[in-house]
């Protein structure tokens, strides 16, 4: 079945209110809908029947979002993923695109903004921001991005940081600086 009439898709969101929301209007949109908020329940669904689509929150509270993405892109290549997630930095936006994610939207994000990224529609993109990160995000995001590449091993990228574990892990717990 070719993408453009398969229009199957797959929400995976903690936030159950968000989730049944989107999920209504992603079916008035044209979609069949399956939810989960789990990551098990999410893979779960990849393997009765990859879909088309699907809209994944990366934090949920059994595990990464990241491998709901990795389970669907091994079972269907040709899906479209979309990413959503309200700690966003640019390192699990590089390790989603790399496992097959075509778009990173921050929450909150509304219906048309996910079906637009679901669709590819990128005339609606924002542009690109005047005043560059500070020092402090700078910092941030490169710490997130050894965190990531060390598979979020926290020792492991605090040896590679030669910085303490602990002093790593209150960073961690932190908001992104602005």
């Amino acid at each position: 079945m070719n993408q453009l009439s398969d229009k199957t898709l797959l929400l995976v969101d903690d936030d159950k209110p968000f989730l049944s929301r989107l999920g209504r209007a992603m079916e008035t949109r044209g979609f069949v809908v399956r939810m989960a908020d789990t990551v098990a329940e999410g893979i779960a669904e990849v393997r009765k029947e990859a879909p088309a689509f699907a809209v994944v929150d990366l934090r949920l509270t059994d595990g990464n979002g990241l491998d709901v993405i990795e389970a669907l892109h091994a079972s269907r290549p040709d899906a479209r993923v979309v990413v959503l997630t309200g700690y966003g930095n640019i390192a699990t936006a590089v390790t989603a695109v790399k496992l097959g994610a075509i778009d990173y939207l921050a929450k909150p994000a509304d219906a048309d903004a996910v079906y637009g990224a679901l669709m590819g529609n990128t005339e609606n993109r924002n542009a690109l921001p005047d005043n560059p990160m500070s020092a402090d995000r700078v910092r941030w995001e490169h710490i997130q991005r050894v965190f990531e590449l060390c598979s979020r091993n926290v020792s492991e990228t605090a040896r590679r940081l030669n910085m303490h574990r602990r002093t790593l892990q209150r960073i961690l717990a932190k908001r992104a600086p602005k």
